[in-house]
């Protein structure tokens, strides 16, 4: 059976990993897209996530499992959701663009609806963190449909 610090430690492993897929892409679709408020939005997301990253990086227990520095998944879903989102950008497609945002942001959500299916796995600090960077994080998933929806 898994102690409390080795359940938080995989949990925060699992957010940091996340959060770096998330500041790679942003970061790449920041320097690619056209549009200037996409842009911008790119631009704030990615350095968002790379806060959030060094946060939890901060509360991980174990440092021993803390997941190398920039490491991504770049395998799966995530991955393929900047690749759609790079060749949208190519071709100036603002709604396919969003589209992949909007479906990266719900692989981010996902992996946090998920460590907070199980509070009593973390601390109350730890907690809260995760609570407040899971606002965040649907704040932008909301702002991506909006824009979308809208193009």
């Amino acid at each position: 059976m898994k102690t409390t610090s080795e359940k938080t430690s995989l949990a925060l492993k699992d957010l940091i990993v996340i959060n770096n897929d998330r500041y790679e892409g942003y970061k790449k679709a920041a320097e690619e897209a056209k549009d200037a408020d996409l842009k911008g939005l790119f631009h704030r997301f990615s350095l968002q996530s790379k806060q959030f990253s060094e946060e939890l990086q901060n509360l991980m227990p174990d440092k021993e499992e803390m997941p190398d520095e920039g490491e991504t998944k770049n395998t799966g879903k995530l991955y393929r959701v900047w690749m759609d989102m790079k060749n949208a950008i190519a071709g100036n497609n603002r709604k396919a663009v969003l589209s992949s945002c909007e479906f990266g942001e719900d692989v981010a959500k996902k992996h946090y609806e998920t460590v907070l299916e199980k509070p009593e796995d973390l601390s109350n600090e730890v907690l809260e963190v995760i609570r407040k960077q899971f606002a965040e994080i649907k704040k932008g998933h909301d702002t991506v449909k909006s824009m979308r929806d809208s193009a």
